[in-house]
C-alpha cells in the first residue's frame, strides 16, 4: 500500500533519480509545473510537502491544499485504470483514506496527509484517470482540502527530506 504526502518550496524544481530496476536509473520531478491547476488556483506563495506515503500537499495562503501523489508513487503504481475519489463535504483526519487508485499492477488507498474539509474533488481523473501518470504534480491532483490548522503541515517532509527519504528507501 502507498502512502502520499510532501512540501517544497514553489520554485524548486529538483530531480532525484531513484532506481526501480537493477541497473535502471530514473529521475522523479519533485516540483509542481508552473502551467499546473494548482499554481494557477492562488496567487500567493505555495508550500509544498510530502507524506513518507508519497502524498504531495500544496498549500495554498487561503490554507486550502491540493493533494496528490508523487511521480514516485504514480511510477510504483504503473498505468493507472481507476480513481476513486471522496465526496466533497467530507471531513477526514490525518491518514484516513481519501480515495483509492487501481492500476495494471496493483491497487492502493490514497490518505489523507493532514485534517480538513475536502473543498474540491478532480472530477477529471474519473474519466481519464492516466493523467495522474502523466502528470501527477500538476493536472493528475486528486482533491483540494480545507485545513483545519495549517500548522499541521511542519509535520510533514519538505523536498530535501523527501529526496533523502526516497534515497533511502528505494529499491
Amino acid at each position: 500500500m502507498l502512502r502520499l504526502s510532501r512540501f517544497a518550496a514553489p520554485t524548486v524544481n529538483r530531480l532525484v533519480s531513484r532506481s526501480i530496476a537493477p541497473a535502471a536509473s530514473r529521475f522523479y520531478s519533485i516540483s509542481i509545473p508552473e502551467s499546473s491547476p494548482v499554481r494557477k488556483y492562488g496567487s500567493g506563495d505555495i508550500k509544498l510537502r510530502f507524506s513518507k506515503d508519497h502524498e504531495w500537499l500544496a498549500l495554498h495562503e487561503d490554507n486550502t491544499a491540493f493533494v496528490g501523489i508523487s511521480e514516485y508513487a504514480a511510477d510504483s503504481l504503473g498505468d493507472l485504470v481507476y480513481v476513486e475519489l471522496p465526496e466533497v463535504g467530507t471531513t477526514v483526519e490525518a491518514g484516513d483514506s481519501i480515495g483509492a487508485v487501481e492500476s495494471v499492477k496493483s491497487a492502493s488507498d490514497i490518505y489523507s496527509p493532514v485534517e480538513g474539509e475536502i473543498v474540491e474533488v478532480n472530477e477529471q481523473l474519473n474519466s481519464t484517470p492516466g493523467v495522474i501518470n502523466k502528470d501527477p504534480m500538476g493536472e493528475g491532483w486528486f482533491v483540494r482540502i480545507q485545513l483545519a490548522n495549517p500548522n499541521e503541515i511542519d509535520s510533514l517532509l519538505d523536498d530535501t527530506a523527501y529526496e533523502e527519504f526516497l534515497a533511502e528507501n528505494s529499491d
